[in-house]
Order: structure tokens, then C-alpha cells, then sequence
């Protein structure tokens, strides 16, 4: 398994260890309830150096990548940040990613860990027609997350920027001590935070100047983090066997006029499943594969489940037919052959206050 520049830091914290996508990264440190609710109530900090890294630039960087994603990057303004999808010509989803305008030519590509290979070559094989230059920086470049209410008090000190400044999905160079980093107010876990890139060999400095006064937080929390935020998760909500028209991403392409691969499999699309959240006022929560029944009909299946830390109650994200997909719907779900009331709600499961 690939180990992140920080593995050794994370060993000296007690790490428990997981693959995740062929990375050998952190599970947890003690205990995710504690890192989950640290990001909650306080600050929490995130190695996420798994994450890919693709640098497009040239004359046709947005046109390259209005092509080959389903939203259109040209439009975006520098210093902001797009999220979006990249699909086969079916419209299968290869990934999800995020996309950086850092100059009128130059974009940085956020690729899943585990997909930056398959997001790589659909790059490489959609670029033969444009004037751009693709970079895999992602064995050079680490990626450090803070999240949480004080993330912005506790790298504010160490930056020679203005953090604070930045919007929500907005990104600005900065200089971090001695270091050269990119901080983006982005994140996965329904909280305000910052996600810091840097060179790999800066990492250690920057995460041992920050963990003091964050807790670090492995993958669990995360999930749990991210489902609470109704967050999809690739290889669960989102894969190769639906498109975006199902993923509720619609909305990216319905007014584009570019050409992109997929368009023809997506613009008259009608979902076959749509992503829907469930809750109960049991305590019995529905994991990933469970069964969904209205009455005697199966409607759809868990991709996501487990109790919430923050809300003391189960939810779910889940494929469910569009037919039956209605908030308020009453169903079962089959969990190890017994079945559960839970209600289609609202999503996301949890919103921070000052949203």
C-alpha cells in the first residue's frame, strides 16, 4: 500500500491504520466519536495526501475542460472552484473532483484517490485535440484539511494571507512559514475549513505546526462527518453504473452549450435512481446493501448508513426509485432479515448554524 509524506507522523499518534483506495491511511487515532465531534464543536485536522493532483494549463485549459467534464469550467472565475463530474460516454461517472481556477490558463484538478489513475488517462485520451499541458502532480504534491468552527483562528497566525477573506470554494497562493501552499476554503465535512496544498516534502513541517491545536481525525470520522453532511462518497452514492442525471447533477449541464463527452448518453436522461436520505426515530441503524421495502415492493438500497454522532439518531443515503422517492414516504429497511421503520427526509442530514 502507498503511504502519505505524513504516515510516520500518524504512527507516533497511535494511529489505527486502513486501505483506502491502495493508501495505508489513518482509520482512527483513539476514538472517531471524539474526532467527530471535535470538527463539530472545535477544530479537527485531516491528512489527505491520497488525493490526486492534475495541473491543466495552456490556451485551451477551459476548453479542455468544459469538453471533458459535464460542467463548464470556462466561466469560472480565477480563484474560485467548481465542483463536478467526469463521465464516460455512457455516462457512467469516472469521478467526482473538484476544480481550481488559479489563472486565465491554469486549473488544478482535484481527483478521488483510488480514481486518479482512471481520471488521469480520460485526461490524456481527451486532450489529443486541444493546445494544453497535463501534469500528475499527485506523488509531489500533499494536501493537509482543518475543519471546524475555529479552523480559520487556528491556521490564521502561520499564513502571510488573509484566510478569511476567501469565500466559500474559493482558493488563493499563500506562503505558510517558510512554505509555498495553495489554501482553499473547501472541505467534506459540513463545516467551514480550509484545505492547504503543498509541496509533499513541506507536509511534516506543516502538519506538526498545526496538530497541537486541532485534533487529528482519521477516516472514520470522516464518513461520518461527510454522511451527516450528505456528502456523496465514491463507491457508494456514486459509481460507473449511474450517471449524474441520478447523482442530482442535472442542473451542471442543463444549460451548457459546449460539446462534452457524455452529453449524448445525459441530456434527455430520466433517473432511474435517485439519491434520497433516510432517518428513523429507532436507534437501529441501516448499513450499506440493506434492503428498502414500501409495503411489499423493494423501492431501493442503503449505499451509506450509521448513527449520527451529532443528531443521537440513524441516517442513510440511498438509491431509491424515483417513483417512491417523495420526502415524508414511510419504508422499511431490511436489516439482517428483520425490517425498520425509517422516513425519507430532508437532506443534508445536518447544516452548521451559520449556513
Amino acid at each position: 500500500m502507498a503511504e502519505t509524506p505524513l504516515f510516520a507522523a500518524h504512527e507516533e499518534l497511535g494511529a489505527s491504520f486502513t486501505d483506502f483506495g491502495g493508501w495505508n491511511m489513518p482509520l482512527k487515532y483513539d476514538n472517531e466519536l471524539a474526532e467527530h465531534r471535535a470538527v463539530r464543536e472545535r477544530v479537527g485536522i485531516f491528512d489527505l495526501s491520497h488525493m490526486g493532483e492534475i495541473d491543466v494549463r495552456g490556451p485551451q485549459a477551459a476548453e479542455f475542460l468544459d469538453y471533458t467534464l459535464i460542467s463548464t469550467l470556462s466561466t469560472l472565475r480565477v480563484g474560485k472552484a467548481k465542483y463536478s463530474m467526469i463521465v464516460a460516454e455512457d455516462g457512467g461517472i469516472i469521478d467526482d473532483l473538484i476544480s481550481y481556477r488559479l489563472a486565465d490558463d491554469h486549473f488544478l484538478v482535484v481527483p478521488n484517490a483510488g480514481n486518479t489513475p482512471a481520471v488521469w488517462e480520460a485526461f490524456q485520451k481527451r486532450a489529443a485535440n486541444f493546445d494544453v499541458e497535463l501534469t500528475n502532480r499527485s506523488a509531489d504534491v500533499a494536501l493537509v484539511a482543518v475543519q471546524g468552527p475555529d479552523s480559520l483562528s487556528t491556521i490564521a497566525s502561520h499564513l502571510d494571507g488573509d484566510a478569511g477573506a476567501l469565500a466559500y470554494y474559493s482558493a488563493a497562493p499563500m506562503r505558510f512559514g517558510d512554505c509555498d501552499v495553495l489554501v482553499a476554503r473547501t472541505g467534506y465535512t459540513g463545516e467551514d475549513g480550509f484545505e492547504i496544498y503543498c509541496d509533499r516534502e513541506d507536509a511534516r513541517a506543516i502538519w506538526d505546526a498545526l496538530a497541537p491545536n486541532a485534533t487529528p481525525c482519521g477516516l472514520a470520522a470522516r464518513d461520518s462527518l461527510r454522511l451527516e453532511a450528505s456528502m456523496p462518497l465514491y463507491g457508494h452514492e456514486l459509481s460507473r453504473e449511474i450517471t449524474p442525471v441520478e447523482a442530482g447533477m442535472g442542473r451542471a449541464f442543463a444549460k451548457k452549450e459546449a460539446d462534452f463527452v457524455g452529453k449524448d448518453a445525459l441530456v434527455s436522461r430520466e433517473p432511474s435512481v435517485v439519491i434520497a436520505g433516510l432517518s428513523s426515530e429507532q436507534r437501529r441503524a441501516a448499513r450499506e446493501g440493506a434492503e428498502i421495502y414500501l409495503g411489499d415492493t423493494r423501492i431501493g438500497v442503503v449505499t451509506s448508513g450509521q448513527p449520527s454522532p451529532t443528531l443521537q439518531r440513524p441516517v442513510a443515503l440511498a438509491h431509491i426509485d424515483p417513483a417512491h422517492a417523495e420526502v415524508g414516504t414511510d419504508v422499511e429497511i431490511d436489516i439482517r432479515g428483520r425490517r425498520y421503520p425509517f422516513t425519507i427526509v430532508d437532506t443534508p442530514f445536518y447544516s452548521r448554524k451559520d449556513q
